[in-house]
């Protein structure tokens, strides 16, 4: 049976989940183009931060997907059962592709552009040749992420919508941020970490970072009010 400690639970995970996603992100260095292959790895070699921001950035994805599988088996009882399934799929699917994209990013690319900036001149063309190759797995883990994540998030507005349980705007907030999430994927699918992709995505994502919060705060009063029947 459902009971107040797994609203708490669920309500800790989403707004710690958050927080950490928010300080590897504020962490992650963005001067530099980021489709600017030459200018990005020049500014992820000088980032002594770099693999604890990503490392950290997934710690806080890890804890989000924890606050949404409790949500759907909290949802599984409702109306919006099927789409909580669905939803508690995607969200476990996330955080397989979050792994790997840290993986890439986060620790296989760093090795890469710091070999390309420690190489004789001589050897660097090749070596930027070697960590571009990595930069394109990279955007493609990067933009089936963003594509899932996106899904995700509008299927468990969606579900949210359908229970009734939690206000509307919160369902709401999760498909008005998710469906651009989605797009964002795709764009970067085509065009990498283009201008366009950027301005799609960095928007998209503070809309769910809020939802997360919002959705935090909301299990956690769940949780008082039966606690307290």
């Amino acid at each position: 049976m459902w009971g107040p400690g797994e609203n708490r639970t669920g309500a800790v995970c989403a707004v710690a989940g958050s927080g950490l996603l928010f300080a590897g992100t504020a962490l992650h260095p963005m001067a530099a183009d980021p489709n600017d292959a030459v200018a990005a790895f020049t500014e992820y070699a000088a980032d002594s931060l770099w693999v604890a921001s990503h490392l950290t950035q997934l710690a806080g994805v890890a804890l989000m997907v924890a606050a949404l599988l409790l949500l759907a088996r909290q949802l599984e009882s409702g109306t919006g059962a099927g789409w909580a399934r669905i939803g508690g799929a995607g969200a476990i699917a996330g955080l397989a592709l979050a792994a790997a994209l840290q993986a890439v990013d986060g620790i296989a690319l760093k090795v890469m552009v710091d070999a390309w900036a420690a190489a004789p001149a001589s050897q660097k063309e090749n070596a930027f040749h070697a960590a571009f190759a990595v930069r394109q797995v990279e955007v493609g883990l990067a933009g089936m992420f963003s594509l899932l994540l996106g899904v995700t998030a509008a299927v468990y507005g969606g579900a949210l919508l359908a229970d009734g349980r939690y206000p509307r705007w919160i369902g709401a907030l999760a498909v008005i941020g998710g469906a651009p999430t989605a797009a964002a994927g795709v764009v970067i699918a085509y065009t990498g970490f283009s201008r366009r992709a950027m301005a799609i995505n960095m928007p998209a994502n503070s809309v769910l970072l809020v939802w997360m919060l919002a959705l935090g705060v909301c299990m956690w009063r769940r949780g008082e009010t039966r606690r307290e029947r």
